[in-house]
């Protein structure tokens, strides 16, 4: 009896999930075609960046080849570096770039802000003297490729919609056994803590976006205190978007999933487990608000909803309870009928779509990490800072 009410549990939960969490699973979120508007706004692009030689050439050289038709200008952070960011950015633009490049050596850290807010504090306030016009501000990462014309195509819609935030979640690289079996989970939990239906709803309250191609207007911003209004937050991204779409006044925001209309392509490479780990292990216990009753319930709920029902069903044979087992395979199926877009979406293996219990678990894993390291004073760890959380 004990099984068979855990199957049943899980398997309300994947009916939950299917039919009243906004569709998370449908991905039908894509970036809207909009008319150009009457006069290109200029734009300001702010790029914070520490020890991203590998990447960043190829990152500057997309935004130059930008068929955006207004003004705008690159403004690069170097925080830090100890690869010769700086210089490879510079090479990258070339003797006479089409679009201005400035690149700023970082300040020292403050104390109480994370490295990539205060490199964005530092990038706007370049900006005022720098771009004093632009109406809008493109937060962007140093390992994040920009389609040719994905500016224009953000600004459209920005002003088309009237939005005051509007962010695109880059694809992820998903090769070899560990991207495959965890980027497309690391998607679909993100997806289903920010339903992208509920947060492009102006009427709900979820509020998120992806940190990698975040437009904002610059007076929205500069209204909410700037980034000095959330320094310390290591979910910086999500962080931005419920302050600004809380208001006040309340404003519209959007988050959207790249394609071919909105190309943002990660260059991080993810075939690491050590990587993907610590990208999680970061901020997995301060989403949990650093509380060990969530953390506890959080463990928990990812075993009954994502472990239980794979268990139930492969091990019929030695508890012998066919109300468990069938319950426990039809929540299997129903999580992989859920999670077959995403794998379609990652472009992996179709099997995979079966493979969500085994990232939960691991997921699990990285979350107790993320725990472990804060309650040893080492959260937050990210390339080469630690920030440690009260």
């Amino acid at each position: 009896m004990a099984l068979t009410l855990v199957g049943l549990a899980a398997l309300l939960a994947w009916g939950y999930l299917l039919l009243l969490r906004h569709g998370f699973w449908r991905l039908r979120e894509r970036l809207r075609p909009a008319p150009p508007p009457a006069a290109w706004p200029e734009v300001a692009v702010l790029i914070p960046a520490r020890n991203e030689a590998a990447q960043v050439g190829e990152v500057v050289a997309a935004h130059m080849a930008s068929t955006y038709p207004g003004r705008f200008s690159l403004i690069l952070v170097d925080d830090g570096s100890e690869d010769g960011t700086a210089a490879v950015a510079r090479a990258a633009a070339g003797p006479a770039p089409p679009r201005p490049l400035h690149v700023i050596e970082g300040r020292p850290l403050p104390p109480g802000w994370s490295g990539k807010l205060w490199a964005l504090e530092t990038a706007r306030e370049a900006a005022g003297r720098l771009a004093p016009a632009a109406r809008w501000l493109l937060l962007t990462d140093a390992d994040i490729r920009h389609g040719p014309d994905l500016l224009a195509r953000l600004v459209a819609r920005a002003e088309a919609a009237d939005l005051a935030l509007l962010s695109v979640m880059a694809r992820l690289d998903c090769r070899g056994f560990w991207g495959t079996l965890l980027i497309p989970a690391f998607l679909y939990f993100f997806l289903k803590l920010y339903p992208f239906a509920a947060v492009n709803d102006s009427a709900s309250r979820v509020a998120g976006a992806a940190g990698g191609v975040v437009l904002i207007r610059r007076d929205v911003l500069e209204a909410i205190g700037g980034f000095g209004a959330l320094k310390g937050a290591l979910i910086d991204d999500c962080t931005l978007a419920a302050r600004v779409k809380a208001g006040p006044p309340r404003r519209r925001i959007e988050l959207v999933l790249a394609d071919g209309f909105a190309d943002a392509v990660s260059l991080r490479d993810n075939r690491g487990l050590a990587g993907i780990r610590d990208m999680v292990a970061r901020t997995a216990y301060a989403q949990l608000r650093h509380s060990p009753l969530l953390l506890l319930g959080t463990v928990a709920g990812l075993a009954l909803v994502y472990l239980a029902p794979p268990l139930l069903w492969l091990l019929w044979p030695l508890h012998g309870s066919a109300p468990a087992a069938m319950a426990g395979g039809l929540a299997w199926l129903v999580m992989a009928l859920t999670y077959r877009p995403m794998v379609r979406h990652c472009r992996v293996p179709g099997v995979m779509a079966l493979s969500l219990p085994v990232a939960a678990a691991f997921y699990a894993g990285f979350t107790l990490l993320s725990a472990w390291r804060h309650w040893r004073g080492r959260g937050g760890q990210w390339k080469g800072r630690v920030y440690p959380s009260a």
